[in-house]
C-alpha cells in the first residue's frame, strides 16, 4: 500500500510544513490571512478552469498544497494568544515589574516542584481591567495551606515575571514547553497573599475536577494505598501528579510509561468495551445511530473527566472518527482515519505538533499498522494462546520500531526488556480498566465491597512490582544515548526503506534502501565532524561552580560538588549526551585555565590573584570574593567578567553595575546561561 496515494496524507504533510514555518519564522498575522485568501481564490479559479479542460494540469494540486501550508500558518497565528487584543501582555510592560492586583481562575493542577506547588491559571483581571491569557502560578509549599482547586477564583498582588530560561546546554527547556501551551509568564506567591473570591464551579474543567475529587474521596475510604490510588488516577482519570517519582521512573525504565498516560491504547480498549456493550441496540430501528451517539458521548465524557489532556483528546478524536465511519457502514482505512484525526487536531490545536506524546502516539500507531502485518507473518504459532501472546509481542515490537527514533531523541535511553512488561501488562490492561470502571462506579454508589477493593488494589500492586523488577534489570537498560534530530530523520528514512524492501524486493526499493544506508553513513560522518569542535563552558549551578572542557569527544569536568549534589545533578550527564561525549574525566577546580591562545583566571572567595607573569583574557568570579572590581579591572584589563551560580546575588548586582559603568562585558550565568568559548583544534 502506497501511503502517499492518500490525498489526506499529502495535505497533512503540507499542513505540518505550514505550522512549523509559522512557529519558527513568525509570519505576521495579516500576511497569513492575505496568503490564505489569495491561494483560496487561485484554487477556485484553477478548479473552474480544470472542469473545462480534457487533460489534467498540476495547478489545482499545487494550489491545494500551498493553501494547506497557508492554513497551517494561519492556524498558528490565530491560536497565538498574544495576538488577542485583550491578552494581558497588551497591558503590561517588560520593564515594569511592579506588583499588580491580579484576579485569576485555577485552570489546571500540575505536579509540584521541590519548593512550590504549581498551577496553570486563567487571568481574569489585571488592575481591574478585564484581560485573558494563561500564567504559571508558583505557590510556596506550606503544610497548612491546602492545594488550590480547579475553577476557584483568587485575587493577589504580585509582579508578573518572565519564565525562567534554560541556563545550561542540552537541558529540558521548560520555558519553551510552556510557551507552546501559550503560557508566557509566571507568578511567585505564598499562600497567605491569596484572597479567595469564589469557589463556584464555572467550567467543564471544574466539573471534571470536582468529580475526580469525589471519586478519590470514595476510593480513599476503601483503604487503597497511596501508590495504588496514584496509579488508578493515572490509568482511569488521566491524572499523574501524585505518582511517586520512583514508581514513575520504574515505568519509564521498563518501557511501560505509556500505560500511565491515558492514550490510544486506553481509549481503544474502552471503545471496544462500549461497542460490545451497545451491540444489542443494532437490532432496533435507528439503533446504530443511538449506538454511535452513545459511544461518542461516553468517549468525550471520559475525555473531559481525564482533563482533556493532549493524549486523551487525540485518542478520542481518532476513535470518534472510527465510530462515525462504522455508523455510516463505510470501510475505514486506518491511514485515512489517522490522517483525518491528525488534520482535525492540528487545525484545532496546532501546537500539538510539538508535543512529545502526540509525536510518539502517531509514530507508534503508524508503526503498528505498517510493520505488524509483516512481523506477524514470520511465524505461525501452533496453539491459539501462543498466537495471542505472539500478537501482543509483535505489536510491541512494531510500536517500538515506530517510536524508537523519537524516544532516543527526547529520552536518550532504550529499555531492552520492554517486551516483557508489555507482554504481561497490555493483555491485562483491558481487565484492569474494566475492573477499575466497575470499582469506581461501586465506590460512587457506596456499595463497593472491601474484598473487591482489596483484589483490585493487589492487581495494581502486582503490576507495580513487575514493572519495578523489570526496571531494575539495569544491564538491559541502555542509558545516555546521544541521538540528534539528524539521526531521527535518517533513521526513519532507513526504517521506511527496510519496510518497502521487505514488502517488495525490486530494483527501485533496493536502490532506496542503499540510498538510506548512505544517508545514515553521511549523518554519522557529519556528526563526527560536528562533535570534534572544542568547547570551554562555564555551566550554571546554584551555590556551586562547574566547568566543562570538551576536546573532540572527550570531556574534562572540574567542580566543587559534594557527594549528594554529584549523585543527583544531571547537568554533566545532559552535556555528555548532547555533545556526543565518549570519555569523561573529573577533577578539582583550578585557578588558571589555558585555552587555545587565551587564558581564564578564577578569583575565588579569598579574592587573591597575581597576574604579573601573564595577562588573562577572561576572569571568573566564584564563591563571592571580596574584591575591589575596579582595581582588578585596572590591573588585569580582561575582555569579559563572568559570575557563576556560586555567588551571592547582591555581589553579582554590584559587579554588574561596575562593569556597566566601565563598559566592560559582564556575563551572569544565572541570567544569561552558561558561558561558552568555542575554539579551533
Amino acid at each position: 500500500m502506497k501511503l502517499l496515494n492518500f490525498t489526506i496524507i499529502k495535505l497533512i504533510f503540507f499542513l505540518i510544513i505550514g505550522i512549523g514555518l509559522a512557529h519558527y519564522v513568525e509570519i505576521p498575522l495579516n500576511y497569513s490571512v492575505y496568503a490564505t485568501f489569495t491561494l483560496l481564490f487561485l484554487l477556485i479559479i484553477s478548479y473552474l478552469i480544470a472542469l473545462k479542460q480534457f487533460f489534467k494540469t498540476f495547478w489545482f494540486g499545487l494550489f491545494s498544497f500551498m493553501l494547506t501550508m497557508a492554513i497551517g500558518s494561519l492556524t498558528v497565528n490565530l491560536h497565538n494568544q498574544k495576538h488577542f487584543t485583550n491578552h494581558y501582555t497588551q497591558s503590561i510592560s517588560p520593564k515594569n515589574i511592579k506588583p499588580k492586583t491580579i484576579t485569576f481562575r485555577i485552570r489546571d493542577v500540575l505536579k509540584p516542584g521541590y519548593y512550590h506547588k504549581k498551577y496553570i491559571i486563567d487571568v481574569l483581571k489585571v488592575e481591574g481591567e478585564s484581560v485573558s491569557g494563561k500564567l504559571l502560578l508558583n505557590v510556596e509549599i506550606d503544610t497548612i495551606f491546602p492545594r488550590l482547586k480547579v475553577d476557584e477564583i483568587y485575587v493577589t498582588k504580585t509582579s508578573i515575571q518572565e519564565l525562567n530560561p534554560v541556563l545550561n546546554p542540552n537541558q529540558f527547556d521548560y520555558k519553551d514547553y510552556l510557551e507552546k501551551q501559550y503560557v508566557y509568564h509566571q507568578l511567585y506567591i505564598d499562600g497567605t497573599s491569596l484572597l479567595k473570591v469564589s469557589s463556584n464551579k464555572h467550567t467543564l474543567f471544574g466539573f471534571a475536577s470536582r468529580l475526580r475529587e469525589t471519586i478519590n474521596l470514595k476510593l480513599e475510604a476503601s483503604n487503597f494505598k497511596p501508590d495504588e490510588l496514584a496509579i488508578i488516577n493515572a490509568l482511569l482519570l488521566g491524572q499523574r501528579q501524585d505518582i511517586d517519582k520512583e514508581i514513575y521512573d520504574n515505568y519509564t525504565n521498563a518501557g511501560a510509561v505509556h500505560i500511565l498516560a491515558v492514550s490510544g491504547l486506553h481509549v481503544g480498549i474502552i471503545f471496544i468495551m462500549l461497542s460490545f456493550l451497545f451491540k444489542p441496540l443494532e437490532r432496533f430501528k435507528y439503533g446504530t445511530v443511538v449506538k454511535a451517539l452513545l459511544i461518542l458521548g461516553m468517549l468525550w465524557s471520559f475525555a473531559i473527566i481525564a482533563g482533556l489532556s493532549a493524549s486523551v483528546t487525540r485518542a478520542v478524536s481518532m476513535f470518534s472518527i472510527v465510530a462515525i465511519g462504522m455508523h455510516l457502514k463505510r470501510p475505514a482505512n486506518i491511514y485515512n482515519t489517522l490522517a483525518i484525526s491528525m488534520f482535525i487536531l492540528l487545525v484545532c490545536k496546532p501546537m500539538f505538533l510539538f508535543d512529545v506524546g502526540f509525536q510518539l502516539s502517531y509514530a507508534a500507531v503508524f508503526g503498528i499498522v505498517s510493520i505488524y502485518p509483516l512481523l506477524y507473518k514470520l511465524w505461525k504459532p501452533p496453539l491459539k494462546i501462543m498466537d495471542k501472546f505472539w500478537q501482543v509481542f509483535v505489536v510491541g515490537i512494531a510500536a517500538q520500531i515506530g517510536v524508537v527514533p523519537i524516544s532516543l531523541f527526547y529520552f536518550h535511553q532504550f529499555p531492552g526488556l520492554f517486551f516483557i512488561s508489555n507482554l504481561v501488562i497490555i493483555p491485562a490492561l483491558g481487565l484492569i480498566l474494566g475492573f477499575g470502571i466497575i470499582v469506581i462506579l461501586f465506590a460512587l454508589l457506596n456499595i463497593l465491597p472491601n474484598f473487591i477493593a482489596e483484589i483490585y488494589g493487589d492487581i495494581i500492586s502486582l503490576m507495580n512490582d513487575l514493572v519495578s523488577w523489570v526496571s531494575h534489570q539495569e544491564q538491559f537498560l541502555i542509558k545516555n544515548i546521544s541521538f540528534g534530530v539528524l539521526y531521527v530523520i535518517v533513521t526513519y528514512i532507513f526504517i521506511i526503506s527496510m519496510v518497502k524492501c521487505y514488502q517488495k524486493q525490486n530494483y527501485k526499493n533496493i536502490r532506496f534502501l542503499l540510498f538510506a544506508i548512505l544517508l545514515v553513513q553521511t549523518a554519522m560522518i557529519y556528526n563526527h565532524y560536528e562533535s570534534s569542535t572544542n568547547k570551554f563552558t562555564v555551566l550554571h549551578k546554584s551555590r556551586f561552580s562547574l566547568i566543562a572542557e570538551k576536546t573532540n569527544t572527550t570531556l574534562h569536568v572540574t567542580h566543587n560538588f559534594d557527594s549528594i549534589t554529584k549523585a543527583k545533578d544531571r547537568t554533566i550527564r545532559n552535556y555528555e549526551v548532547g555533545n556526543f561525549v565518549n570519555v569523561t574525566t573529573e577533577d578539582y577546580l583550578k585557578s588558571i585555565y589555558k585555552l587555545k591562545g587565551e587564558m581564564l583566571l578564577i578569583i575565588d572567595s579569598l579574592g587573591i590573584y597575581n597576574v604579573k607573569s601573564f595577562q588573562p583574557d577572561y576572569v571568573l568570579l566564584r564563591n563571592s570574593p571580596k574584591v575591589n572590581l575596579n582595581r582588578m579591572i585596572d590591573s588585569i584589563n580582561p575582555k569579559i567578567i563572568i559570575a557563576d551560580g556560586s555567588n551571592y546575588k547582591s555581589y553579582i548586582k554590584r559587579w554588574e553595575q561596575t562593569c556597566l559603568k566601565r563598559k566592560l562585558p559582564f556575563h551572569q550565568t544565572g541570567k544569561k546561561g552558561a558561558f561558552v568559548i568555542e575554539y579551533a583544534k
